[in-house]
C-alpha cells in the first residue's frame, strides 16, 4: 500500500490534481480504475487527493490506463520522485500538527504569500523572543524543550525569505497588533526593529491598518492567501479560529478573500509610509 505522510508537498497535490484529470479524459470513474488497477477505488482516491505519496509502481499503471505517452510518463514518474521527497518541516512532526503542516508546505512552494494579521505579528517576520512570549500564550503547558523545538520551527520557516526565488510576502496587519505589548516593552521594541529592516527587503511589503482608518472588512480574523507560480494549482486561503483552521480552494470563496485584501490595501498605509508609523509607535512605547 501507499505510504502515509503527515502533509503533503505542493507537488504532490498537483500531481494528484493532474492524476484525476487524466482519468476523467479517459472517461473513468475511480471504482473503474480501481478495477483495472486491482486497486481498492479508494487508492485511487487517496492518491488523487494527495492524502498518500506516489507509489511509483501504482503511478506508472495508472498513466498505461490512462493512455499516456511514454515520454509523458517518464516525466511524470520523475516529478513523482521528486514530489515524494519530504519537507524539510518533516523533522518537527513531534510540535506541527497535521492540520499547520499543510500551512508550511504551501508557504515553502507560494509565490506570493498575502496575509491580514489583526492580533500578532505574522510568524514569518517574528523575533524569536516575541516568538516565544506567543507561543507561551498559546501552549501554556509545553515545557522548556517543545517550546524550543516550536521557536525553531518558527525561525526555519522564515528561512524562506531569504532563499532563492523567495515569494512575494505582502502583509497587512492591525495596529492592534503592535499596541497590545507582548513580551513586555523591550521585546516589542525589539520585534517593531525587526519590522523595520523587514521593510527593506526587496520581496516584503508591510502595511498598517491603522486605528484612525476605522472599521474595515478584514476585521473578523486572521488569514492568509497563497499563490503559486509554474503549477496547475489554485489559490488557497488558510483560515484560523481558536478552535480549528481551514483551507478554502472554491474559486467564488478565494475571490471574495482576495477582494478583501483588495480593499484593505486600500485603507492601510502605503508600505513607503509603514516606517514612519512604526517608529511613532516604538516611540511612544515605556
Amino acid at each position: 500500500m501507499s505510504e502515509s505522510r503527515s502533509a503533503p508537498t505542493v507537488l504532490q497535490m498537483v500531481l494528484g490534481r493532474r492524476l484525476q484529470k487524466l482519468r476523467r479524459a479517459a472517461g473513468m470513474t475511480a471504482q473503474q480504475a480501481g478495477q483495472h488497477l486491482r486497486q481498492a477505488h479508494t487508492t485511487v482516491t487517496r492518491i488523487e487527493r494527495a492524502e498518500v505519496a506516489l507509489k511509483y509502481v501504482t503511478v506508472a499503471a495508472m498513466l498505461d490506463l490512462y493512455g499516456v505517452s511514454a515520454k509523458d510518463k517518464r516525466e511524470f514518474l520523475d516529478l513523482s520522485e521528486k514530489a515524494n521527497v519530504s519537507g524539510w518541516w518533516q523533522k518537527y512532526r513531534d510540535v506541527l500538527p497535521d492540520v499547520f503542516s499543510l500551512y508550511v508546505s504551501l508557504e515553502a512552494s507560494a509565490a506570493q504569500i498575502r496575509t491580514y494579521e489583526p492580533h500578532f505579528v505574522p510568524g514569518l517576520v517574528q523575533t524569536e523572543d516575541y516568538a516565544r512570549a506567543v507561543l507561551r500564550l498559546g501552549f501554556p503547558r509545553v515545557d522548556l524543550r517543545e517550546l524550543d523545538r516550536r521557536i525553531a520551527l518558527r525561525q526555519e520557516r522564515q528561512l524562506v525569505l531569504s532563499r532563492p526565488g523567495a515569494p512575494k510576502l505582502w502583509v497587512v496587519m492591525d495596529e492592534t497588533a503592535l499596541r497590545r505589548p507582548v513580551g513586555g516593552p523591550e521585546v516589542m521594541k525589539g520585534q517593531i526593529d525587526r519590522l523595520l529592516d523587514t521593510c527593506d527587503l526587496p520581496n516584503v511589503a508591510l502595511q498598517l491598518a491603522e486605528f484612525r482608518a476605522g472599521a474595515h472588512p478584514g476585521a473578523y480574523g486572521p488569514f492568509a492567501l497563497f499563490r503559486f507560480d509554474g503549477f496547475d494549482f489554485p489559490d488557497v486561503i488558510y483560515c484560523e479560529s481558536l478552535t480549528r483552521s481551514s483551507y478554502i480552494e472554491e474559486p467564488t470563496e478565494v475571490s471574495v478573500y482576495r477582494e478583501v485584501l483588495d480593499q484593505m490595501v486600500i485603507r492601510a498605509t502605503p508600505p513607503r509610509t509603514t516606517k514612519d508609523v512604526l517608529y511613532r509607535i516604538r516611540k511612544e512605547l515605556p
